[in-house]
């Protein structure tokens, strides 16, 4: 009798064992393990689109809005022009979301500023250095290029920017510069009406880049030094 329940005990191992060879869990094996397959395909997606994105940015640079065609942005990821699909519905909402990967990071880290108490001078400051850093230093840059080239004859670009960007930028800000009017640290309340101001040295800074900067190199952080001495100084910086 004790052989048979021994036999039996082994019999149910073995069809136990059967069952995780079939359903490919090993017996003590993480959980987790089982649904790596579902991580993974998650992950080719969301690398796929990444990919897509960055040859989009390629294709646009190179080319401009409206002579970017999906095809070469297709081929520029190695993908068929089919799978653009998958993740895009055309050619403008690939450079809406292409637009929003690349300011959202940069705008994220202004609006924590809402919740900041610092000085006028050294938010105009930390403003201007992320600029320098995370728009100038990146092809963040190539994008507002983009915009100022494409947005005259495309004037939903350019709609669709003043709204997910500058829009969203002028509301931080005006409430923080007219609260340092209210501290005495501005003379006048100009920087709140004019807000684009602050900015002006950095779209001076991608301009001339792009045109003369092999003819006569700009010395951007110096020129970010002067503009802010002038906003809060009334002098050189």
């Amino acid at each position: 009798m004790a052989k048979a329940a021994k036999q039996a005990k082994s019999g149910t191992a073995g069809k136990a064992g059967e069952t995780a060879v079939h359903t490919g869990i090993r017996a003590g094996a993480d959980p987790a393990a089982a649904a790596s397959p579902r991580k993974r395909r998650v992950a080719t997606a969301e690398t796929r689109r990444a990919d897509i994105l960055a040859a989009a940015l390629d294709e646009f640079t190179a080319r401009g809005f409206e002579a970017a065609r999906l095809d070469d942005v297709a081929k520029r990821a190695g993908i068929a022009k089919g799978t653009i699909y998958l993740y895009f519905a055309d050619k403008e909402t690939l450079f809406q979301e292409l637009v929003r990967s690349m300011v959202n990071p940069v705008l994220g880290t202004l609006e924590q500023l809402r919740s900041v108490d610092i000085p006028a001078r050294m938010l105009v400051e930390g403003m201007l250095n992320t600029f320098v850093r995370e728009i100038l230093g990146t092809r963040r840059k190539d994008i507002i290029r983009l915009i100022l080239s494409e947005g005259p004859r495309f004037p939903a670009i350019a709609e669709f920017y003043h709204r997910e960007v500058i829009a969203r930028v002028l509301a931080i800000i005006r409430p923080l510069l007219a609260r340092a009017v209210q501290r005495g640290e501005l003379a006048d309340d100009a920087l709140v009406r004019f807000p684009q101001l602050i900015i002006a040295p950095g779209l001076v800074a991608i301009m001339w880049s792009a045109l003369f900067e092999k003819y006569e190199p700009l010395d951007v952080p110096e020129m970010i030094r002067a503009h802010i001495g002038i906003l809060f100084d009334g002098r050189r910086g």
